[in-house]
């Protein structure tokens, strides 16, 4: 039989009516005076600003750090490869292990997991402050992902808990927002701390944060109740073949446009990938206690909603990590005023969460305003397919914020839903999962453009770069051209073909961008039928629902 016991983690434990109970019925919760997770107003209000505030920094970081990589490249005296890996090594630690902490998080207690993240997130930031070199730079790097991966599981546990009913709608509607804001303007806030103080202090930023977030851990843990599981063991197996398989998948789709999407290594890692899900699907059904709780994923409507994020990876994620690369090298634009285009894209995450919450709280179905934002996505993105080298943006205006309100619609929306299907004593681990198809998804989605990008510009660029001689190996200029540099490979070429030759690229980097768009909006109209039909046949409430 499975225990689960109901504890006030702060003094309050042994006060009359608060004190710990148990039950051996499995999947219940214990019961007392309050709810599990009811905490006082003032005390539920400084959880949600820590939680705010830890879940700002970590989109930060993922958005934002690029934008120091050249800084931090010339200070530092590091390669290409290793400086790639100041970002990776954050992203794929983040990627793996969210869904491991939030099940680490029901064992041992969301408020526990969560200063542990904030630790381990404060102490890498500190130590990249000081990195004398990039090996240990990528080392803090993945150490901060470790970290963070625990903040996000857990602050998203911690907030289903704390919170019920409209409360909880409001509280994750910020956590929405803050989160995509932290995406959104991740890059400004980094540019503008590199350009006036260093690249270092970007790092220094986020040890700060976190340290205000650590200190305002030992009121947070006064009187909030957790269900935890008392006879539960960290799934270490499956944690182990989950972290393999994102690692084989991630490097498969990296590497495709390098290898060749057909080359043995490439097919040889999704193989890996599919070999390594299916041992731990395997190893969870075994479990007694899973890291991953198949029977939550296999509630239809449970997994529709978290597809949702995955749908907005591919349109809006995608779309604020290369649409920059795009202004500048097909339309032209500066850096400077590329900036300022995509705040189109990102003005919605602004009003739109708290403006869904507040639709919902005056009656409007939760679902309803989830399916507008994704037929907000499928429209949105099959409308940059307008963009052109010499657009007006007043054309594009209207698509981009279509774009930027289907990603902000159900941000935090989704969670709250998502959530409040799962008994209170798995919520770490459905908060887990949800944000590793969050996360994990924007990590794919990303490299799949990347990749697709580049396959299908080394394959236009290689049927005329013939005509300009010196131009070099057309793989190389189309992965230039990629990154959104054309007069780089421009200057290889005498300088009476330089302008034919920037027009042959910037008419190739377009047509292979709008090749991706399609891409992109067919996958979202996809997500979307499955989303819809999973919803369909799941019916009414699921039965692991659990009643606020």
């Amino acid at each position: 039989m499975t225990q689960t016991e109901s504890v006030a983690t702060g003094p309050e434990a042994d006060s009359p009516g608060t004190a710990a109970t148990r039950t051996d019925a499995p999947g219940t919760a214990a019961t007392g005076t309050d709810s599990p997770g009811a905490a006082a107003p003032r005390r539920q209000t400084l959880i949600l600003t820590a939680v705010l505030l830890a879940v700002f920094v970590v989109p930060t970081s993922i958005s934002g750090t690029g934008v120091a990589l050249p800084h931090i490249g010339a200070d530092i005296g590091a390669s290409l490869v290793p400086l790639q890996w100041v970002v990776n090594a954050f992203n794929v630690a983040f990627a793996c292990l969210t869904l491991a902490w939030g099940s680490i998080a029901d064992i041992i207690g969301r408020i526990r997991a969560f200063t542990i993240g904030a630790a381990l997130y404060a102490v890498a930031s500190l130590v990249s402050v000081f990195a004398a070199n990039v090996y240990v730079l990528d080392a803090a790097r993945a150490l901060a992902g470790i970290g963070g991966a625990a903040l996000f599981a857990c602050g998203a546990a911690l907030l289903s808990t704390v919170f019920e009913g409209p409360a909880r709608g409001r509280a994750f509607a910020l956590f929405g927002t803050v989160a995509g804001l932290g995406v959104s303007f991740g890059p400004s806030l980094s540019g503008l701390l590199v350009e006036t103080a260093g690249w270092r202090w970007v790092f220094a930023l986020h040890a700060v944060v976190l340290g205000l977030v650590l200190l305002a851990v030992p009121a947070m843990s006064k009187g909030v109740r957790e269900t935890r599981d008392q006879d539960a063991r960290i799934d270490v197996a499956g944690t182990a073949l989950f972290v393999v398989a994102m690692l084989l998948l991630t490097t498969g789709i990296a590497q495709g446009s390098q290898w060749g999407w057909a080359s043995p290594g490439v097919l040889g890692l999704f193989a890996g990938t599919i070999l390594a899900l299916a041992a731990f699907a395997a190893v969870e059904k075994r479990h007694t206690h899973p890291m991953l709780d198949l029977g939550a994923v296999a509630d239809r409507r449970f997994l529709a909603l978290c597809l949702v994020p995955v749908a907005g990876s591919f349109a809006f994620v995608t779309m604020l990590t290369y649409l920059p690369s795009y202004l500048t090298a097909a339309g032209g634009y500066s850096s400077g005023a590329a900036g300022l285009i995509m705040v189109l894209l990102t003005f919605p995450m602004l009003v739109l969460p708290l403006f869904a919450a507040k639709l919902v709280a005056k009656g409007v179905r939760a679902m309803t305003v989830i399916f507008v934002s994704l037929v907000c996505l499928v429209v949105g993105v099959a409308g940059l397919s307008l963009f052109s080298p010499d657009v007006d943006l007043a054309l594009v205006a209207l698509p981009m914020l279509i774009t930027g309100a289907g990603y902000a619609l159900a941000a935090g929306l989704v969670d709250g839903e998502a959530l409040s299907l799962i008994p209170p004593e798995r919520a770490g681990m459905a908060a887990g999962f949800l944000n590793t198809l969050r996360l994990g998804s924007e990590a794919v989605a990303v490299a799949v453009y990347g990749s697709l990008l580049a396959t299908l510009l080394t394959g236009r660029t290689s049927d005329g770069i013939a005509a300009f001689p010196g131009a070099g190996d057309a793989a190389t200029v189309a992965g230039t051209a990629a990154g959104g540099n054309i007069d780089g490979p421009a200057e290889a070429v005498s300088a009476a073909q330089r302008e034919g030759f920037v027009d042959f690229l910037v008419d190739a980097y377009d047509s292979s961008f709008h090749t991706v768009i399609w891409v992109l909006a067919a996958t979202c109209l996809v997500l979307f039928a499955v989303i819809a039909l999973l919803l369909r046949r799941g019916g009414g409430k699921s039965p692991t629902a659990h009643a606020s």
